[in-house]
């Protein structure tokens, strides 16, 4: 494969970020809503596992003593 030069590089890296098709404004701030709203929902559903898991395993501890 041949090498190419620098400057073919940034070209060939314009040409290709030409065709990029870039988000709207509105497209960014519903998926950055969407991201936010699906982490809180996955926090507070393993709090939610951690916490059953802690009294089971307080409980059982519990039984030991």
């Amino acid at each position: 494969m041949a090498k190419t030069s620098p400057v073919e590089f940034f070209n060939q890296v314009k040409a290709e970020t030409r065709k990029v098709t870039w988000p709207t404004r509105r497209e960014t701030i519903m998926t950055g809503v969407m991201v936010i709203i699906m982490t809180t929902i996955l926090g507070i559903f393993f709090v939610g596992v951690d916490t059953f898991f802690d009294a089971i395993v307080n409980y059982l501890l519990r039984l030991a003593q």
